[in-house]
């Protein structure tokens, strides 16, 4: 008889499967950048289409020739600049030591930060190490039907002295993404992927039906031992999806402000109109529609990717 070797089925590579405490992902690694400017931007998932471009890959058996690429459609309305974060190096890591707030901003930012009615601190007495942006999106500005903004951290590029001038002019007022991209930009996405609900192990970790005389059960798995705690590699049935994912080097093919470009009839559908300037994005985004998705520039390039976008001939919807 031969021997029995089946490998395990499903990935150990995300573990364990956490569900997300937010919607917006936090970025523990930034990428070292010259010139002073965020960091990151934050935009909506709007869909996916596809565009016809010339290819303009080097060694590509199509080089030069119209190619179809899928594309995803994030609406990036402007964001405004709310706070600065200041943090000093301890021995055990960066720790905030201080904040302030614009002196001013809408109504809808009181949802989710209250003002700070008198600064504790002046900004040229702080001492510090490093700085960050608190930054808030506009959904007031989209379609997606909330006005709750979402909050988000960015670091900065440059020198200390370039962040400190870039975030003093830029307080309490608009960023939009052509400050921070340009097309032909790599970028990293954060985002949250689809809530799909409670799932049974054949959905969420791929494990084999039986076969159809085995048992009356054809999902009912062995998913531990008999008797005390099972393993934690044992595939359970829980709640799946609503995970923070990342996937690096993802193109910016364009920036886009002629909204003809991306207006269907009646509308994306399961978004709506899009009303502000919008990113296409090289393939597909993780994360619902209207969920918000972070864009950050990328930590380790891809160096044989063009540093040009392609050209664009038509968008496809």
């Amino acid at each position: 008889m031969g021997k029995s070797h089946a490998p395990r089925r499903g990935t150990l590579q995300f573990w364990p499967h956490r569900r997300a405490k937010s919607e917006t992902a936090r970025i523990r690694y930034w990428a070292p950048l010259k010139e002073t400017k965020p960091l990151a931007f934050l935009g909506y998932k709007a869909g996916m289409c596809h565009v016809i471009a010339i290819d303009n890959r080097p060694k590509a058996l199509t080089k030069g020739e119209e190619v179809g690429i899928p594309v995803t459609i994030l609406e990036c309305p402007p964001m405004k600049v709310v706070a600065i974060n200041f943090y000093r190096l301890m021995p055990v890591g960066q720790q905030m030591i201080s904040t302030i707030r614009a002196p001013s901003w809408d109504k809808e930012m009181e949802r989710v930060l209250q003002m700070q009615k008198k600064p504790s601190k002046n900004i040229s007495d702080v001492v510090f190490d490093d700085l960050r942006l608190v930054i808030a999106t506009q959904p007031k500005l989209t379609g997606i039907g909330t006005k709750k903004p979402k909050l988000a951290e960015v670091a900065l590029s440059g020198s200390k002295e370039e962040k400190l001038k870039f975030a003093q002019e830029r307080l309490g007022k608009e960023i939009t993404v052509s400050d921070v991209f340009k097309e032909g930009n790599l970028v990293d996405i954060h985002a949250i992927t689809k809530g799909k609900g409670f799932q049974g192990p054949v959905k969420r970790h791929g494990v084999m039906l039986r076969h159809h005389k085995s048992e009356k059960a054809r999902r009912a798995n062995v998913r531990g031992s008999w008797t005390g705690p099972s393993m934690w590699t044992a595939p359970h049935s829980a709640k799946m999806g609503y995970n923070l994912r990342t996937e690096f080097n993802k193109l910016v093919l364009k920036i886009g402000t002629n909204l003809d470009d991306v207006r269907a009839a009646g509308g994306i559908t399961n978004y709506g109109v899009v009303k502000n300037t919008y990113l296409l994005v090289k393939g597909s985004v993780a994360g619902s529609q209207k969920r918000v998705i972070t864009l950050a520039h990328a930590t380790r390039p891809d160096m044989n990717v063009p540093k040009e976008a392609p050209l664009i001939k038509k968008v496809i919807l």
